[in-house]
């Protein structure tokens, strides 16, 4: 046994290679090195299950809608309601049946990198996926609820394949379709949160270019939040077209 070298181990269980014959093998093992392969193996076996068991659970919702007939199910969610500037961008999404992507959930759980890994494949693989947004100036004049509600409907009708049902997270739309509302959707549904990636990764670009036309405010940072960055910026330099005026403190900003 102690011929085996534990980088050959290592290699052989990172193949999936007569996994079964290297674990018993690592169990009889009475080295150190082993016995830590081991438990470093085991812990990677009991995440992966974690994550396996996370996506069948977020896969309930689609399944259900096409038990009920559902072919084409699109997951829909937004972005960017809270800051004070940028737009709130919505996305739609209809992933393929077998569509599976461990560990994929809410974009606020993941890394700005995971996102932006998850996206690429999440375009890859689609059926279909699409993007809106609305700026700030629509935002004032018809409120976030109803900005954000227009820029889901949007997302839907620019989607390339016309879904058959639709997944929404904690919103109703007006839809002429059938739709099912999920509070806290993009961490039950893979469609749902699919959507909140691309549109994560969509307003995190477009706040990003944002802050190289208006370098003083840190967008790319702050994505358009309040932050003490922005605040001190908003005071110092002013208001911009892309500040939501009838936000607060943007408004107040505007009487001084």
């Amino acid at each position: 046994m102690m011929s085996i070298s534990l980088k050959e181990m290592e290699m052989k269980l990172k193949e999936n290679d007569d996994v079964e014959k290297w674990l018993a093998l690592l169990r009889k093992d009475e080295r150190k090195g082993a016995q830590k392969l081991l438990l470093s193996y085991e812990r990677q076996l009991k995440r992966e299950a974690l994550l396996e068991e996370m996506h069948q659970n977020m896969v309930r919702y689609e399944s259900q809608a096409r038990a009920n007939g559902a072919s084409a199910i699109a997951g829909v969610d937004e972005v960017g309601r809270g800051p004070l500037a940028g737009p709130v961008v919505a996305s739609a999404v209809i992933l393929p049946t077998n569509f599976k992507l461990l560990g994929l959930t809410d974009s606020k759980k993941l890394s700005k990198a995971k996102r932006e890994e998850f996206a690429k494949r999440i375009k890859e693989e689609a059926i279909a996926y699409s993007v809106s947004m609305v700026h700030a100036a629509e935002i004032d004049e018809i409120n976030i609820y109803e900005s954000t509600k227009k820029a889901m409907c949007q997302a839907l009708a620019l989607l390339d394949k016309h879904p058959d049902h639709v997944l929404v997270d904690a919103m109703t739309l007006p839809l002429e379709i059938s739709q099912t509302s999920i509070i806290k959707g993009d961490q039950k549904s893979i469609s749902i949160a699919a959507s909140s990636i691309i549109a994560k990764v969509a307003r995190d670009q477009y706040m990003e270019e944002l802050g190289r036309e208006y370098p003083h405010y840190g967008f790319a940072n702050n994505a358009g939040y309040g932050t003490k960055e922005h605040l001190h910026a908003l005071k110092v330099h002013g208001v911009t077209i892309e500040h939501r005026k009838s936000f607060q403190p943007v408004a107040d900003l505007l009487v001084e």
